[in-house]
């Protein structure tokens, strides 16, 4: 479980000061794929950092699984925007980073990932350089990579951000179902109002600068997803509730 308590943060530079956000309080729980909109600003990014213990809040409290966490580096697992592969590394060979970083050793980290490149499409291109890879696999290899630190908490910021409209479907699809395989806790951050209510179980909505809370919607939709549901009267529904909290006329 994942629970802020009145999160706050401010940076300063040359005299000023931006607050980015302003008592942030949120939970997830155990096995719940939670998505996160907002607009460009609100705060998004800083709010992951902030979970995995890359940035301290000024003000409020982080808890992982019920206890107050002041040390949340390594906790869990985090997806930049960026998909930040090493480009002289072969795609198992940059999946296995996390393995490695825990002191495995390199065959057997290599055959650990390549155990799961089925899952990912990735079995032909285990000795492929990312440079020759679409930005769909690209996404692939790094999932692959956050998967294998063997977290349970997974956070993943705008991965499918830069892909067309039908690689970002295919992917979303391809997403819930290893989700439902792992079982683990997803958050995921999106500018797309249609994917945050496709994906999530619940939508949590950040205002503008400084970002706080201002809508969790829970979503009506079953389990598994079809695309069918896209077109069904509940989803429109709720997607115009997101629009509205989001300051958006529909």
């Amino acid at each position: 479980m994942v629970e802020l308590r009145n999160v706050s943060k401010a940076f300063h530079s040359n005299g000023m000061t931006v607050q980015a956000l302003e008592n942030v309080s949120l939970h997830v729980m155990p096995g719940e794929l939670l998505t996160i909109i907002g607009p460009s600003g609100s705060g998004k990014s800083t709010l992951f950092n902030i979970i995995v213990g890359l940035l301290e809040p000024d003000h409020g409290e982080i808890c992982l699984d019920g206890e107050r966490c002041d040390h949340r580096t390594g906790r869990v697992g985090y997806m930049p925007q960026r998909d930040l592969l090493l480009p002289w590394r072969k795609v198992l060979d940059n999946a296995i980073i996390p393995l490695e970083l825990r002191g495995v050793p390199r065959e057997e980290a290599r055959e650990q990932a390549r155990t799961m490149l089925p899952l990912f499409g990735l079995e032909e291109f285990a000795e492929a350089y990312p440079s020759a890879l679409s930005g769909g696999m690209r996404q692939r290899t790094a999932l692959l990579r956050t998967i294998l630190t063997d977290r349970n908490i997974l956070l993943l910021d705008e991965p499918f951000g830069a892909l067309d409209a039908l690689t970002r479907r295919e992917l979303q699809d391809w997403l819930l179902g290893l989700w439902h395989q792992f079982q683990q806790t997803l958050i995921f951050i999106t500018h797309d109002v249609e994917e945050a209510l496709y994906l999530g179980d619940r939508v949590i909505v950040l205002s503008e600068r400084p970002g706080r809370v201002v809508k969790s919607l829970d979503v009506h939709l079953s389990r598994p997803r079809r695309r069918g549901m896209i077109g069904m009267p509940e989803f429109g529904k709720q997607i115009t509730e997101l629009l509205e909290a989001l300051g958006i006329e529909v």
